[in-house]
């Protein structure tokens, strides 16, 4: 699959953005890091809006940019979704979305599939100041779809919006991560966010890459800890496998075993991501015959390193093929003679099912 190849140096007056990037040709990519870290600066270079001088960029073999050849904006096959959903208040819906398909060419979505894909039938006949934020934001959204984008760039776009239209989104986001075969690049400062739609993240701090790679793998590596919020910690992919409606639990399956988490409903057979906090895993040579922790698995030490407090390391485990992180304190691993290569058993005290 062809990728989208960045490489980008801006100087600004207080700010300098450096980056050389290789990033998936369909997915989610989350641009991930403090405010200030050049986060939207990448976006407006990809959209065009920005000229980095003797930039390059390629999308799906298409150069936009090398050296001194420079593709317009306009001309660029792009849709972008910005904090602010920017519709036509003296149009209609339905016409907002139809002035989004003046440009030519053979579709990747027709008017009628990114209504459905969006669920905004029914709002087809209103005004704009009509719609919650959440409704606008899926108009924007598809109204950036049919320009027959070649990749989808999302600045923060639930920014603006308050929790609850949040979740009547991020379903919706989800069905394009799903339905979509392009790339979208997604910029956001939401822990949750990142962790429950990314397939690949790129770290930015200070204008540059820090971290990159596939979301499970970046989020379990001890150079540089990542942390989506509170704290470092993981990200797994599963599949719903039991439901134990005795006990209002399900059983998520992965690669490396099982987890029991809290029955939210989700039917047998959904596939769906599970975050482990490095907080809620814990350490074992031995199986613990009693205890209340219910999901116990047995891996590997793979790599042991500092954590941020000189009394703390971080842990990463091999289970099954699936990496697992732990925080514990450097006496517990003393004590228990942590070493790259040793059998342990993982404990695992909670699981959060994100979707």
């Amino acid at each position: 699959m062809k990728s989208v190849e960045a490489r980008f140096h801006l100087d600004r007056k207080d700010f300098t953005l450096q980056v050389d990037l290789s990033l998936p040709g369909r997915g989610i990519t989350a641009l991930f890091g403090p405010s200030g870290s050049g986060k939207t600066t990448l976006l407006r270079c990809m959209a065009g809006l920005e000229h980095a001088p003797d930039g390059y960029l390629s999308v799906a073999g298409e150069i936009w940019q090398d050296g001194d050849y420079f593709l317009p904006t306009h001309k660029r096959r792009l849709g972008y979704v910005f904090q602010e959903a920017s519709l036509f208040p003296h149009l209609d819906i339905r016409r907002n979305l139809e002035y989004g398909m003046r440009r030519t060419g053979i579709r990747r979505i027709e008017l009628d599939g990114a209504i459905e894909l969006l669920g905004i039938a029914h709002l087809l006949e209103r005004r704009s100041e009509n719609l919650s934020g959440g409704e606008r934001q899926r108009v924007a959204i598809a109204r950036a779809l049919l320009v027959n984008p070649g990749i989808l760039l999302m600045d923060e776009p639930l920014a603006a919006l308050d929790l609850a239209r949040k979740q009547e989104i991020l379903p919706y986001l989800e069905k394009l991560h799903e339905d979509l075969k392009i790339p979208i690049l997604y910029v956001s400062h939401s822990p949750d966010e990142v962790a429950r739609l990314a397939d690949h993240i790129v770290v930015l701090d200070k204008g540059r890459a820090v971290a990159q790679g596939s979301l499970p793998e970046t989020l379990a590596r001890l150079d540089l800890p990542i942390r989506l919020g509170e704290d470092a910690g993981v990200v797994i992919e599963a599949v719903i496998g039991a439901r134990d409606e005795d006990w209002h639990l399900i059983r998520a399956d992965f690669a490396g075993g099982e987890l029991w988490v809290r029955d939210n409903g989700m039917p047998v057979g959904r596939r769906v991501r599970v975050r482990i906090l490095a907080r809620d895993v814990s350490l074992s040579l031995a199986h613990q015959e009693h205890t209340s922790i219910l999901n116990l698995l047995q891996g590997t030490v793979i790599e042991i390193a500092d954590d941020a407090h000189p009394a703390q390391s971080l842990v990463r485990v091999d289970v099954g093929g699936t990496p697992i992180v732990s925080r514990l304190t450097k006496r517990s691993a003393a004590s228990l003679g942590l070493a790259p290569g040793l059998p342990v058993r993982v404990q695992i005290k909670t699981v959060a099912l994100i979707g």
